[in-house]
C-alpha cells in the first residue's frame, strides 16, 4: 500500500462518495410520486420510507464518529460501500411497503458513513486555514450532485424511464469512490488529545456545543424538510417541481465555492443568522406565490440554506476541536435524526392539510395547491426559531470574554 497520503485523490474521492449521497436524495425525491402509485403509499408512509434514509444516516455517523480513530476512515468508507450497494439492489427489487423501509434505510446508512470519515479526514488533511474553504468544496457537491440527480430523474421521467432504471444510476459514483479510495493512505488526527472518547464527550458536554446540537436539528430539517418533499407540495403550483429542486441545489453548490470568503466577511454566526432568515423568505414565498415565481422563491432559499452544513461542521471542528470526529459526526447525525423525526410527521401534515382542502370543496389541482402551501407555511416555524437562536448566539459570543464561556471556545472573527 502506498504509504504517502494524497489529499488531492482522497479529496476527489471524498467529492464523488457526498455526489452518491446527494444522487439517492434527489432521484429517491424525484420518484416519490412514482412509488406512491405503484404500491397505493399514503403521503404519511412515503414519509416513513424517507425517514428511514435519515435514520440510517445518524446511526452510522454517531457508530463511525466512535470508532474512527480506532479503526480509520478507510474501513469505515469500506462499509459505506457495501451499504451502498445493498441499498440500490434492494430498493431496484422492493416489492412493497417493507421492502423500501429497509432498502432507503441501507442506503442512508452508507450515506452516514461518508459523513462520519471525509469530514474528520478533511480535516485532518488541511491546515485551519483553508479548512473552511476546503469543508465548502466538498459540501459543494451535495447539492451540486442534487442538480444533477435531479435533472437525471425529471429527463428519464419525462423519457418514460421505469424509477427502477433511476435507482441504477447510483452505481455509477459508487464504483468511482470505491475505485479512489481503494490502495490509499489516510491522514493521522492533528490535534492532540482528539483520539481519545473521554475528551470528546468532555468537549461535548460543554454549552457551546450543546446549542450547537439543538441548532442543527432545526438548520437540517429547515433544509431538507421542504426539498425532499418538492415533488409532492409543489406539484400543482404552475411551476416544475423537479426545476425547482435543481435551481435550489444550483444556487448551493455555486455559493459553497465561496464559503471561506463569505465566512469570513460575516463570521460563523453572522451566516448563519443570515441563512436563517433568507431562508424564512423562501419557504414563505414557496407558500404563497404560484408559476414562475416560485423560482425566485428557489434562488432565495438555496441562498438560505446554502451555507448552513459545512458551516455547523466547521463551527464544531474550529471552535470546539477537542470533540474530534465524534463530535462532528454526532453534530451532523443529530441533523439528520431531525430530519428522519420529521419526515412521517410532515407527510401526516400533508395528509391533515389535503383533507382540511378537500372538506372545503377543493379538487384537483387547487386541492393539492391549497395542501401543499398549507404544509409548507407550518414548515417555516423551523427557520423562525432558528433566527432568535442564532441572534441569541451571536450576541453571547460578542459579549463573551476569552476563556469565559469555555476553553474551547473563540470569540467571533473571520474564519480565513
Amino acid at each position: 500500500m502506498n504509504q504517502t497520503v494524497n489529499p488531492s485523490r482522497l479529496f476527489l474521492a471524498s467529492c464523488l462518495a457526498i455526489i452518491t449521497t446527494a444522487f439517492s436524495f434527489s432521484i429517491r425525491a424525484g420518484i416519490l410520486p412514482q412509488l406512491g402509485t405503484e404500491f397505493g403509499l399514503t403521503a404519511e408512509q412515503l414519509g416513513f420510507i424517507n425517514s428511514m434514509f435519515f435514520f440510517g444516516f445518524p446511526i452510522s455517523m454517531v457508530i463511525g464518529g466512535i470508532v474512527y480513530h480506532s479503526v480509520g476512515p478507510k474501513i469505515i468508507m469500506q462499509v459505506a460501500v457495501v451499504a451502498h450497494t445493498l441499498g440500490i439492489l434492494l430498493t431496484i427489487y422492493a416489492s412493497g411497503y417493507t421492502g423500501l423501509l429497509l432498502s432507503t434505510f441501507f442506503i442512508g446508512f452508507g450515506n452516514g458513513c461518508t459523513e462520519a470519515a471525509c469530514n474528520p479526514m478533511i480535516a485532518d488533511m488541511y491546515t485551519s486555514s483553508k479548512l473552511n474553504k476546503m469543508l465548502g468544496r466538498f459540501h459543494m457537491w451535495f447539492p451540486g450532485g442534487i442538480v444533477i440527480g435531479s435533472l437525471i430523474s425529471k429527463f428519464m421521467t419525462s423519457a418514460g424511464a421505469s424509477w427502477q432504471s433511476q435507482i441504477w444510476v447510483l452505481m455509477l459514483p459508487t464504483v468511482v469512490y470505491a475505485f479512489l479510495f481503494f490502495g490509499q493512505a489516510f491522514p493521522k488526527p492533528k490535534v492532540e488529545g482528539v483520539t481519545s472518547l473521554a475528551k470528546n464527550f468532555q468537549a461535548m458536554l460543554t454549552p457551546l456545543y450543546i446549542v450547537l446540537f439543538c441548532c442543527m436539528a432545526l438548520t437540517a430539517i429547515t433544509e431538507f424538510g421542504p426539498n425532499q418533499w418538492v415533488a409532492v407540495v409543489l406539484s400543482s403550483s404552475g411551476a416544475d417541481a423537479m426545476l425547482v429542486l435543481a435551481l435550489t441545489f444550483g444556487v448551493m453548490t455555486v455559493g459553497r465555492l465561496f464559503t471561506g470568503p463569505v465566512v469570513a466577511q460575516f463570521g460563523q454566526t453572522g451566516v448563519l443568522l443570515g441563512g436563517a432568515v433568507l431562508a424564512t423568505i423562501g419557504i414563505y414565498m414557496f407558500s404563497t406565490v404560484t408559476g414562475p415565481i416560485a423560482y425566485l422563491a428557489a434562488v432565495i432559499f438555496g441562498l438560505g440554506v446554502c451555507f448552513n452544513w459545512p458551516t455547523m461542521i466547521g463551527f464544531v471542528a474550529q471552535r470546539v476541536p477537542l470533540s474530534g470526529a465524534l463530535g462532528m459526526s454526532i453534530i451532523g447525525g443529530v441533523g439528520m435524526l431531525s430530519t428522519s423525526i420529521f419526515q412521517p410527521i410532515i407527510g401526516r401534515w400533508i395528509d391533515s392539510d389535503h383533507a382540511a382542502a378537500a372538506s372545503k370543496g377543493l379538487t384537483g389541482s387547487e386541492l393539492e395547491l391549497a395542501a401543499g402551501q398549507a404544509t409548507l407555511s407550518t414548515m417555516m416555524t423551523f427557520p423562525i426559531i432558528l433566527i432568535v437562536a442564532f441572534t441569541l448566539l451571536w450576541f453571547w459570543l460578542r459579549n463573551s470574554k476569552a476563556g469565559s464561556v469555555d476553553e474551547n471556545i473563540v470569540l467571533e472573527q473571520p474564519q480565513l
